[in-house]
């Protein structure tokens, strides 16, 4: 599999310059939003949607899946704490139907879950976004001028280890690794950085390990459980979960891919990778859309830090260095921006992971209070790259269409 193969399937990129939906804004609710008004409940398919904007978000499923060559799709919609619909098509395996309640690995939204994890504790007053990190991992090369804001940013100038030939090779030649977190930072802080820290923006999946060691020298507690604590529990994520191996739970949604030349399950390739441990989750498609609905609303923050999730000073898109290239320290573009981990497309707050055969994509219209979740997999003949954030955006294009989802990348 080729170089740029592998960074398009892994690397979830974004850009700049906010469009705010935080302006003006409330308290945060004192339900989290979620289309179930906090209440958890099994998720199944909606009833017979008959018409109105169930049936049109049926209608553009099944038409994007037909189109991009998908093996399954699973929907769920939500307005505030109502359920427009919830929906799976196609198959998980030959013969076996997908279905709303089974689970598929979230990758990158966990990174949201980072941020708001960082930013609560500011509210609880237990640190400073500007803290350097170095006062917690004082191993860390020039940990006295990264800050936690810039981890969370993804502006420390750390090379992402993602895009390095030889890591890409050991993933392609052994998918089942289990890859250790100092193995992966090592990496990266082996090689000189893009740029000073600070200075400019480029994703690296580094940044997201080190904010996760951080959080736990913090705190003193195991990343899995803070994220609990803080974050997925306090927002009704029951069905959302870590584990420190490829196991997923039942039921499971199956995932294949044609990314090592031949097209096989990879459900159970090892995503030890992909973020930091604890932090590696699984979730289903009621779950994905409460997180839309939790996160993009910023409900268990205070204005002034749902303001830092969405807006916090990036700098540095569209001003590559000579060690940065343009196609890693991505064009600024008018309405896209990186937050505290989460990705802010025009008047969206959104997520869209990216693993060996799974897409799935979260996104929250702040103003209509409407979220959207999204899960594919894929056929042999399957379109490459973020089906489920194309999906959603045909949905938003439909729903709102004063408010599209901006492309990025």
């Amino acid at each position: 599999m080729s170089r740029s193969r592998l960074a398009a399937l892994t690397a979830f990129l974004a850009l700049a310059s906010l469009v705010s939906p935080a302006t003006g804004r409330a308290a945060a609710p004192a339900t989290p939003p979620g289309g179930d008004g906090g209440r958890h409940r099994p998720c199944a398919a909606s009833e017979a949607p008959g018409r109105g904007p169930a049936r049109e978000v049926l209608r553009i499923a099944e038409r994007t899946r037909a189109e991009l060559g998908l093996k399954s799709v699973i929907v769920r919609v939500t307005r505030g704490d109502r359920e427009v619909v919830t929906a799976a098509l196609g198959t998980s395996m030959t013969g076996v139907p997908a279905d709303p309640a089974m689970h598929f690995r979230n990758g990158n939204i966990a990174i949201s879950y980072l941020g708001t994890a960082l930013l609560r504790l500011v509210d609880q007053g237990r640190v400073g976004l500007d803290d350097p990190v170095g006062r917690w991992l004082p191993d860390l090369p020039q940990g006295d001028r990264i800050t936690l804001r810039m981890l969370a940013a993804s502006t420390t100038g750390l090379v992402d280890y993602v895009r390095l030939p030889a890591f890409q090779q050991a993933v392609v030649a052994n998918p089942f690794r289990q890859w250790t977190a100092g193995e992966l930072v090592a990496l990266s802080t082996g090689r000189d950085r893009w740029y000073r820290p600070g200075t400019n923006w480029s994703y690296s999946h580094a940044n997201f390990l080190l904010l996760g060691a951080a959080l736990e020298k913090i705190t003193g507690t195991r990343l899995d459980v803070l994220l609990r604590r803080q974050v997925l529990g306090p927002l009704g994520l029951d069905e959302t979960r870590n584990s420190s191996t490829p196991e997923i739970p039942e039921p499971i949604l199956h995932a294949f891919t044609s990314d090592r030349g031949t097209y096989e399950e990879s459900t159970f390739w090892n995503p030890s990778w992909t973020t930091a441990p604890g932090a590696v989750q699984t979730t289903d498609i009621c779950d994905l859309a409460r997180s839309a609905a939790g996160i993009g609303s910023g409900a268990l923050l205070s204005p002034a830090s749902y303001h830092e999730l969405l807006d916090p000073g990036t700098v540095g898109l569209g001003h590559a260095t000579r060690k940065c290239p343009a196609t890693v320290c991505l064009a600024q573009t008018e309405r896209t921006h990186y937050g505290l981990g989460v990705l802010v497309l025009g008047d969206w707050v959104a997520q869209h992971p990216l693993f060996f055969g799974y897409s799935a994509s979260q996104a929250y219209l702040p103003s209509e209070r409407l979220a959207v979740a999204v899960s594919t997999t894929q056929d042999p003949d399957a379109a490459a790259g973020h089906t489920a954030h194309t999906l959603a955006q045909r949905i938003a294009a439909a729903l709102t269409p004063d408010h599209p989802i901006p492309d990025f990348g």
